[in-house]
């Protein structure tokens, strides 16, 4: 560690991380009361607050204080915005029409956020499939597709993302990770075809025909909201504080103009939104001192290569939240990059894109690997669809996703060799 900020100020980080990782399954009653959830991030973020303030570390303070607002505004516009958008409706749930749902999910995903698009695109999938008895596959390759890897080509699209554009990264440079996103959801969807064709094959005729008599054509309510996440959109790409003050400006707008059905429709609250902001100030706060160490000292740790930051975020990501854990590693590569030409916010094109990736995907491994997955499953068990364990589902996850894992691997060797 170095000599600004000696080794004590990085464990509040790690106990943070390890406390939204664990206590939601080992203390679920007592994490589930917001004052709980502040009194731990406080617990956590208020030493290192105190050594920010008394060693005259105003500047990181200051600088992790303005992230933080420019990413709860963000991820709070987007919250409220897509929670204002209803798809109605009940169509024929042919392999065709649950693969133009799972790749239009992972195209909006980019858009409007992993947590927007799953929340907006699985209410209308569950219903189109509540006629079929072989759907069981649908949940787990929504929660890979649409919750996780169709976030990957922009700032909006995952939390890590945006944290990398907040730290400096430029907004359209992540369209570059296109082929990446091209890797894992045409991969994915690929697979998902061939298991929803043998599904579908074997689906009873009167479960096909009774789907074919309940047809409801889709509509779409609150139109307004579209409007208003193309302004997200542009606003995200304004300096501070003109992007705080849109943001807030348009989440007001949407919340004012939104129907209440339609919220109540889509089970909207201001709770999860609420969550995340108390949780992510600590983390914030708990952020500066290990960033900076990481950077530091990424010459001395075992992680070296771009692939090898590309497992490690990525094998993180898939049992803690993804967000800081591409923080992390974004210090560590920034440090392994120092005296690199062609620079992107200060770290080399391939290891950012190794961090971005792993982090990305890979969150998608357990249900508590994002934020999204664990929602998605509550939304689907409600509408009475069972679900797989933490095992199974991870079990699968893995199946899935490693040989894409290895070919990213080998793409990642190939171009840093």
């Amino acid at each position: 560690m170095n000599n600004v900020f000696p080794l004590w100020t990085a464990m509040p980080f790690v106990a943070l991380v390890l406390a939204i990782a664990t206590l939601p399954m080992t203390a679920p009653g007592f994490w589930g009361k917001l004052w709980f959830q502040a009194l731990v991030a406080g617990a956590c973020a208020a030493p290192v607050a105190l050594f920010l303030v008394l060693g005259q570390h105003h500047e990181h303070l200051l600088g992790v204080t303005a992230s933080y607002l420019s990413f709860i505004c963000t991820i709070g516009a987007l919250y409220v915005t897509t929670s204002g958008i209803l798809v109605k409706g009940d169509i024929e749930a042919t392999p065709r029409v649950n693969v133009t749902f799972m790749v239009a999910g992972a195209l909006l995903s980019s858009v409007i956020g992993t947590t927007g698009a799953s929340v907006l695109m699985i209410r209308p999938l569950l219903r189109t499939n509540q006629q079929r008895t072989k759907r069981n596959h649908l949940v787990p390759f929504f929660i890979l597709l649409v919750a996780n890897a169709g976030g990957l080509l922009t700032p909006l699209g995952d939390p890590p993302l945006l944290l990398g554009y907040l730290e400096g990264v430029p907004f359209f440079w992540t369209l570059r990770l296109f082929p990446y996103w091209l890797l894992y959801v045409g991969t994915t969807v690929a697979a998902f075809w061939v298991i929803e064709r043998r599904a579908y094959a074997g689906e009873p005729e009167a479960s096909k025909a009774r789907d074919r008599a309940e047809v409801i054509p889709l509509a779409v309510v609150g139109q307004r909201n579209l409007v208003l996440l193309l302004g997200i959109v542009g606003a995200v790409l304004l300096p501070s504080p003109w992007r705080e003050a849109a943001m807030l400006g348009i989440a007001g707008a949407s919340y004012a103009l939104t129907p209440k059905e339609v919220r109540e429709n889509n089970g909207f609250s201001f709770g999860p939104i609420v969550e995340v902001g108390v949780l992510f100030a600590g983390l914030f706060v708990c952020l500066a001192p290990v960033e900076v160490s990481l950077a530091e000292n990424a010459s001395r740790l075992p992680v070296q290569h771009a692939w090898q930051l590309f497992w490690g975020s990525g094998l993180l990501s898939s049992v803690l939240d993804n967000a800081p854990t591409y923080a992390a590693f974004a210090a560590m590569a920034r440090g392994l990059s120092h005296g690199h030409p062609d620079l992107v916010a200060g770290i080399t094109p391939v290891q950012l894109a190794a961090v971005s990736v792993g982090s990305v995907v890979m969150g998608a491994t357990t249900y508590i690997g994002n934020g999204p997955n664990l929602v998605v499953k509550a939304i689907a068990e409600k509408a009475g669809y069972e679900t797989p364990s933490f095992g199974r589902y991870a079990a699968f996850a893995i199946a899935v996703l490693t040989p894409i894992h290895l070919v990213t691997t080998s793409v990642l060797l190939w171009i840093e060799r």
